[in-house]
């Protein structure tokens, strides 16, 4: 069992704030941990976020998209991820692997089957422990990110993102004993309570 901790979902959904309560929650019981983002968490994956997200680079093609989430991922993996478990701490991921089926894959309409591939290439079939989705639909989702600029990801538009959600959840029914989908749309702290009911469940070394 290792001690990856993942949080997915569409922008908007809230997993930014629920990673913010778990983080403090560690930093109360002072349990040790990481946390990190995708497409980022070190230098290099922090240049690579900076030419995803840029609404300038429109031009980028999905498979290149796709393997510079990739890359990224590879990096903050080696580099971050994998020394930190070693240590026996947590690390709490924005996003990991399932964002990549969702958003390149459910999204794009690239070949899941080659992307699970890729994955584990680049991770070292590296595997959360536990996969938060936090799910909104895609109206939800617009309408809290109303008063934000978008980045060229948040830009695909509500039928991309309708893909991405249908994704995610097609992901839950399809892993089951890792992934559990938590209702966005519910009040914070009861979110906070389902996702830590279920961290203690899994772990002794939060009780």
């Amino acid at each position: 069992m290792n001690k990856l901790i993942t949080f997915e979902g569409i922008d908007g959904s809230g997993k930014s704030t629920q990673i913010k309560l778990l983080c403090e929650k560690f930093d109360e019981l002072g349990i040790q941990y990481v946390s990190v983002r995708e497409p980022g968490g070190t230098q290099i994956s922090e240049k690579i976020r900076d030419i995803l997200l840029d609404k300038e680079n429109l031009e980028l093609s999905s498979t290149a998209e796709s393997l510079l989430f990739l890359s990224a991922r590879s990096q903050l993996v080696s580099e971050i991820i994998r020394p930190a478990l070693k240590e026996n701490k947590f690390v709490i991921c924005d996003r990991y692997t399932d964002s990549t089926l969702a958003y390149q894959g459910y999204g794009r309409g690239i070949d899941t089957k080659l992307l699970r591939m890729l994955n584990d290439y680049a991770t070292t079939k590296l595997i959360p422990e536990l996969t938060f989705i936090v799910d909104i639909d895609e109206n939800t989702s617009s309408q809290r990110r109303k008063d934000f600029v978008e980045d060229r990801m948040e830009a695909g538009g509500m039928e991309f993102l309708s893909r991405i959600t249908q994704g995610y959840r097609k992901i839950v029914s399809e892993e089951p004993e890792r992934c559990f989908i938590i209702d966005g749309s519910a009040d914070k702290p009861i979110i906070f309570n389902q996702i830590w009911k279920i961290i203690n469940e899994k772990y002794q070394d939060t009780k």
